[in-house]
């Protein structure tokens, strides 16, 4: 007889060390549990992030975390249950454990009241297909920041970001995302969850691996634009971006700023999932490349289905807020 249960106590470190070596991201076993640790403790976390298992018996099968999201979809709040890290244990592979899993935390979800599955494939779309995920190949867009001839700044005042700038970046978020017939609605707590996640990553990581960079521009006191940007080596990742003005023009002028700061450096490699219709006029799109995340989802209620189905073009969704 199995059973799905909250991971806690030795089976949530049984799972930790058997999934570390899949998901470390670089990070030791000790610093990969403390990851986790943290992110559950945010306030965020506390209420919208837990990790379930099954078992049988005393033996974990498979396990997955599970995020809860508000969400809009077709101008309708939705409640989306976010699955992640699914990882079936060595002995019980090939015997359906992870699509029992599946299968069961999406009952539980829907009967916690969410309408729409949503997930991440890093092994293609097949598998997740067959257990009634539909793909939305968001792609990675290769970035190139257009540089001053005279190798300076902008005149733009950019600061770091801070707990002050969350309440203006919600309502950037909130403004830019209207239009799009799929996005999750980002509060307060989920965008400093989704900050603090990158910071957390980099802050457990070997010294200078990683790094992060959250700058606003600010006017009048408050921030008019902002980029959270994740930088490992020479590759910028521009996690999220906002701006005031509907055309990006003052994030453009942050990436410039940013760039400008080391002229004598190699210039980096930026990757974004740009949402489509926001191109800053500094930003040129030189490459598009299919993403090693396949964004697949499930309708669970009527309210979670789609039609037509959802392309790329109609989603708003950031890198940071992936899974």
């Amino acid at each position: 007889m199995t059973n799905l249960v909250d991971a806690e106590g030795p089976n949530l470190e049984r799972i930790l060390a058997d999934t570390h070596s899949i998901w470390h991201d670089g990070l030791t076993p000790h610093a990969y549990g403390r990851f986790y640790a943290a992110q559950v403790a945010t306030p965020w976390g506390r209420t919208h992030l837990r990790r379930l298992a099954l078992l049988d018996g005393p033996d974990v099968l498979a396990s997955a975390k599970l995020y809860t999201f508000d969400a809009v979809l077709d101008s309708i709040p939705i409640k989306v249950a976010g699955i992640g890290a699914v990882f079936t244990s060595q002995v019980s592979r090939g015997r359906g454990a992870a699509r029992d899993l599946i299968e069961r935390l999406l009952d539980r979800a829907a009967a916690d009241g969410a309408d729409l599955a949503l997930l991440f494939s890093e092994i293609g779309p097949d598998y997740y297909a067959r257990l009634g995920f539909e793909a939305i190949a968001i792609p990675d867009r290769q970035l190139r920041v257009t540089e001053s001839a005279r190798y300076g700044a902008p005149m733009t005042m950019v600061r770091g970001g801070d707990d002050r700038d969350l309440a203006a970046i919600v309502l950037m978020n909130t403004t830019r995302a209207e239009p799009y017939r799929f996005h999750l609605t980002r509060d307060h707590e989920l965008v400093a969850f989704a900050i603090a996640r990158k910071r957390l990553l980099a802050g457990l990581g070997p010294s200078g691996v990683r790094t992060l960079h959250f700058f606003v521009a600010e006017e009048g006191g408050s921030a008019a634009a902002y980029v959270v940007i994740g930088v490992h080596g020479n590759q910028w990742t521009l996690e999220e971006a906002g701006d005031r003005d509907s055309s990006g023009a003052r994030v453009g002028a942050i990436l410039q700023a940013l760039i400008a700061r080391e002229p004598a450096e190699t210039r980096p490699s930026i990757t974004a999932w740009l949402p489509d219709g926001f191109l800053p006029p500094q930003v040129t799109i030189i490459g598009e490349t299919p993403s090693a995340e396949v964004m697949m989802i499930r309708a669970l209620t009527d309210r979670g289905r789609t039609a037509p189905r959802l392309s790329p073009a109609d989603v708003f969704y950031w890198h940071g807020d992936l899974f």
